[in-house]
C-alpha cells in the first residue's frame, strides 16, 4: 500500500470520529434544553397553582402590600387596616393632628373588590405582574360619614381664629437713611378648601399622611421681599420722603420733609403706596389754626392811643385746608424742595402781630365816632350813630372785612326802606352808609335812637371813605 492511501485510511477515520463527536455534543444540548424547559414548565406551573389562590408579588390594595396572601387573608388585613387607620397631618413647626378611621366611621364599601382583584389577575398570567402594576394593584373604595368628616375639619386646632397667624406681605420700615424693607410674614393660615379637598384625596387614596406644606394647604403672601412690586413700592417711599415744602408765613416757616411725611405714607391692601389724605389734612388744619387769624382776639391801639384787645368778626388770614392738602400731596409725590405759601380763601394785611396793617377803619361804638386810615394816615373822621342798644340792636364787636361798596343802594328791612348814596357793608346787612334824614351824630343818640345795626354816618363822612377805601378793608368796631 503506498503513502497516499495510507494518508486517505487515516484522514476517513478522523472524520468519523468527529462526527461522532458532533452527534454526542448535539444529543446532550437537545436533552438539556428539554430538561430546562421541564423545569421551568414545572415552575410556572407550581407558581401558577400558587397563584390561583393567592395574589402576585407586589400586588397593593390602597398602598396596603397584600402580595401573597388569600382573598381571606386579605379581607382580614384590610379589615385590620382599615379599621387602625390614621391620617397625620403634618402642619408647619413640627405640629401635626390626626383623623381616625373612627373619627369618621371608615369603611369599605365592598369586600367583594379584592375577590374581583384576584380574579383579574388568574392563575397564569403572574408574570405578566413584573411588566404591569394594572394587574397588582387597585384601589378600593371606602365610605364614611360626610358631617363628621367635615365636623372633624372644622375642629382641628390649626384652623382654630385665636391660634391663626394671618400672612403679611413685606413691609417697610423708615430709618434716617431712608425705607428699608421687612420681610413678608407666611403666618400659619390655612385655605380650609384645599386642606379639606387633600384630606378626602387621600382617604380615598389609604394615603397615612397630608403633608400641608408640600400640597400648598397654607395661604401664602402675595408678595415677598423679592417682587418687583417690593422694590417698586421702596422706590416710591423714599421718592416721597425725599420732598422738603417750606411754607412761608411772613418772616416765619414751617417746613415739612421726610420725618414728618414718613408719618402720612403707608401701603394699603392692593400693595400701592399712598399718602393718607386723612392725616394730611389734619396737620394743615393744625397749620391753620396756628397761623389763621381769622376771628381770633388781637391787641388794637386806638386812636386815643390806649390799647385795647378785640375778638371776633371774619377779617383775617384764612387758609384753604382742603385745597392746600390736594396740593401738598401732589408735592410730596413730585419727590421736590419748593417754598410756597399756602392757599388762603382770605388774606390780610401782614403776617405781623398786627396783621390790620395801616389802612383801615376804627369806629369807636362807645365814643360814637369814626377814623379812617389809609397807609398809616388820617384821611377822615367823625362822629357817626350805630345800632339801637335799647331795641337790641347793638353793632357787633370784632373785625371785619369791607365786603364790597355800592353807589346809590336802598336799605330795606322790617318796615323801612331808606336809598343811600354809598353804601359799605362789612357784616351781613351791616355797613358803613350815609344818613341824610340825620341832623346830628355822636353823643348817646345811639343808646335810644340808633339804627338797626349800621354805622350811620354824615355825608361827606361816608362820601369820602367810599371814594378811598377798597374792598377787603378792615373795619374794626369796639366798645
Amino acid at each position: 500500500m503506498g503513502i497516499l492511501e495510507k494518508d486517505a485510511e487515516k484522514n476517513k477515520q478522523i472524520r468519523r470520529r468527529s462526527s461522532k463527536k458532533n452527534n454526542n455534543k448535539y444529543n446532550k444540548v437537545i436533552i438539556g434544553t428539554a430538561s430546562s424547559f421541564c423545569i421551568l414548565l414545572a415552575i410556572y406551573l407550581g407558581v401558577s397553582i400558587y397563584f390561583s389562590k393567592h395574589f402576585y408579588l407586589g400586588s397593593k390594595i390602597n398602598c396596603v402590600n397584600v402580595s401573597g396572601k388569600t382573598v381571606e387573608e386579605v379581607d382580614k388585613q384590610m379589615a385590620a387596616e382599615i379599621k387602625s387607620y390614621k391620617l397625620n397631618l403634618k402642619e408647619r413647626d413640627g405640629k401635626s393632628e390626626q383623623i381616625k378611621a373612627e373619627d369618621i366611621k371608615l369603611k369599605y364599601n365592598s369586600n367583594d373588590e379584592f375577590k374581583k382583584l384576584k380574579n383579574k389577575q388568574g392563575a397564569y398570567k403572574w408574570p405578566l405582574a413584573i411588566f404591569s402594576t394594572n394587574v397588582s394593584n387597585m384601589r378600593a373604595e371606602v365610605s364614611y360619614d360626610k358631617d363628621l368628616l367635615e365636623q372633624k375639619v372644622n375642629n382641628l386646632s390649626c384652623l382654630d381664629s385665636k391660634k391663626v397667624v394671618e400672612p403679611k406681605n413685606p413691609s417697610f420700615k423708615y430709618t434716617d437713611k431712608g425705607y428699608e424693607i421687612e420681610s413678608e410674614v407666611n403666618g400659619n393660615k390655612i385655605n380650609k378648601t384645599s386642606l379639606y379637598n387633600n384630606v378626602v384625596k387621600a382617604i380615598a387614596n389609604g394615603e397615612t399622611t397630608v403633608d400641608l406644606e408640600v400640597l400648598n394647604c397654607y395661604v401664602k403672601p402675595k408678595y415677598t421681599v423679592k417682587s418687583k412690586e417690593t422694590t417698586e413700592n421702596k422706590d416710591m417711599l423714599n421718592k416721597y420722603v425725599s420732598s422738603k415744602i417750606t411754607y412761608t408765613f411772613g418772616d416765619k416757616q414751617e417746613t415739612i420733609d421726610g420725618s414728618k411725611i414718613n408719618n402720612w405714607l403707608k401701603v394699603n391692601d392692593d400693595f400701592k403706596v399712598e399718602v393718607d389724605e386723612k392725616k394730611v389734612k389734619e396737620y394743615m388744619n393744625e397749620l391753620a389754626g396756628t397761623y389763621d387769624t381769622i376771628g381770633k382776639t388781637r391787641s388794637f391801639t386806638t386812636s386815643s392811643g390806649s390799647t385795647i384787645k378785640v375778638g371776633g368778626g371774619d377779617y383775617g388770614w384764612c387758609t384753604n385746608a382742603s385745597k392746600e392738602t390736594q396740593n401738598l400731596i401732589a408735592a410730596i409725590k413730585e419727590g421736590k424742595s419748593v417754598k410756597k405759601e399756602p392757599t388762603y380763601i382770605q388774606t390780610a394785611a401782614s403776617h405781623s402781630s398786627n396783621d390790620i396793617g395801616n389802612t383801615y377803619v376804627e369806629v369807636d361804638m362807645g365814643r360814637q365816632h369814626l377814623w379812617f386810615y389809609k397807609n398809616g394816615s388820617l384821611v377822615v373822621q367823625g362822629d357817626v350813630v350805630t345800632g339801637k342798644v335799647s331795641d337790641g340792636h347793638a353793632t357787633p364787636e370784632g373785625i371785619y372785612t369791607l365786603k364790597y361798596k355800592e353807589r346809590h343802594a336802598t336799605l330795606k328791612g322790617q318796615g323801612y326802606a331808606s336809598p343811600v348814596d354809598y353804601w359799605m357793608p362789612f357784616n351781613g346787612g351791616i355797613g358803613i352808609h350815609d344818613a341824610t334824614w340825620r341832623p346830628v351824630f355822636g353823643g348817646s343818640i345811639y343808646m335810644s335812637d340808633g339804627s338797626h345795626g349800621c354805622v350811620n354816618s354824615p355825608h361827606y363822612l361816608a362820601q369820602t371813605i367810599y371814594e378811598n377805601i377798597e374792598e377787603g378793608t378792615p373795619i374794626v368796631c369796639y366798645y
